[in-house]
């Protein structure tokens, strides 16, 4: 068992050389001039430079193109939707009240106040997109109480949090890391996918430029909890047994089989350049790219079946001014790699 850090501790005589990222003696003062990962501040800056407001994208077009979608995507829209609206919800309250308090590196405690703040910031943003385009949308953020698939997908993920709540241990705390790098890596990215392949037959644009400015977000918390398993590992190497390895790529099986069974479930064969056979693949690759991240092995060995979608995602080098509302040229913080 390991127990919660004190919030104010001045008792404390750790050093910052003697940081660690959970199990750690820390004050409770942030003293950001004397840090031990410099790659977690450098992410700070990067996630201070995306900062962004959901009513920044114009959503006008999009009502329309709902109402002239096939049955099969608005409901596939719909499902996705209510989905994502889950997980930010469930990540906003998992980073601070799950998995913060165990985290006793305050650089690290950081920037997972600040991911809390964009997770919310991106249930504003699924606020926005449901008001535009439903005429009811209890319809929406009721959808996991009456769609069974989805409630069971929900719950197979809300669960692997609850474990880490109800025993908080450093093996625990260390199979949260990876749920946050499957949650972030691969069922977000497998959600966004949809809303992409709508707009890149021309409908939906304001849905995928909002999500253009998630996954940006995404992209530094899968940065975040990659960096946290990397430093653990060398570290706390005694955590990574066999036994616990084989846990971990179990998580990875499990979440590929749930994310295809549901990205199946959603298209129902019916999505343009979505077969059944493309979202399976794509979602392997996604599990394998996620494990060789922190030094893992491949699990599928296969290819990445949608390129185009990297590039699809990509964010452009403008955004609206929130108070001007006008189109300004800004500074994005860079995501090099070298950099974490």
């Amino acid at each position: 068992m390991i127990n919660r850090k004190k919030i104010y501790n001045p008792n404390s005589q750790e050093k910052t050389k003697d940081r660690k990222i959970f199990g750690g003696d820390p004050t409770g003062i942030f003293e950001l001039n004397d840090i031990k990962y410099q790659w977690a501040y450098n992410l700070w800056e990067v996630m201070l430079n995306n900062t962004w407001f959901p009513k920044e994208v114009d959503m006008t077009k999009d009502v329309s193109d709902y109402k002239h979608l096939i049955d099969a995507e608005k409901s596939a829209y719909d499902k996705v939707l209510a989905q994502l609206i889950f997980m930010d919800s469930l990540q906003t309250n998992n980073i601070i009240d799950n998995l913060n308090p165990f985290i006793t590196s305050p650089e690290i405690n950081l920037i997972l106040v600040r991911q809390a703040f964009e997770e919310a910031l991106h249930s504003q943003s699924y606020a926005v997109m449901v008001d535009s385009i439903s005429t009811n949308s209890d319809e929406i953020y009721d959808l996991w109480r009456r769609d069974m698939k989805l409630k069971s997908k929900n719950d197979a993920i809300a669960n692997i949090y609850e474990e880490l709540s109800e025993n908080p241990s450093d093996e625990n705390i260390v199979k949260a890391m990876f749920a946050n790098q499957i949650l972030e890596g691969i069922y977000f990215y497998s959600g966004f996918t949809y809303l992409y392949t709508l707009a890149r037959s021309g409908k939906m644009l304001g849905s995928a430029q909002m999500i253009r400015f998630i996954q940006r977000d995404e992209v530094t918390h899968l940065l975040l909890f990659q960096n946290m398993i990397n430093v653990t590992k060398r570290e706390r190497p005694e955590i990574f047994t066999p036994a616990f390895l084989e846990d971990i790529y179990q998580m990875f099986r499990d979440a590929v089989r749930l994310e295809s069974e549901w990205g199946k479930y959603i298209t129902q064969g019916q999505i343009l350049g979505l077969t059944d056979d493309i979202i399976e693949q794509y979602i392997q690759y996604l599990a394998d790219e996620r494990l060789t991240a922190v030094g893992l092995n491949r699990i599928y060995n296969v290819q990445h079946p949608i390129k185009w979608v990297d590039s699809f995602s990509k964010f452009n080098d403008q955004k609206t001014n929130f108070f001007e509302g006008n189109v300004a040229n800004y500074s994005k913080g860079s995501l090099d790699m070298d950099d974490f």
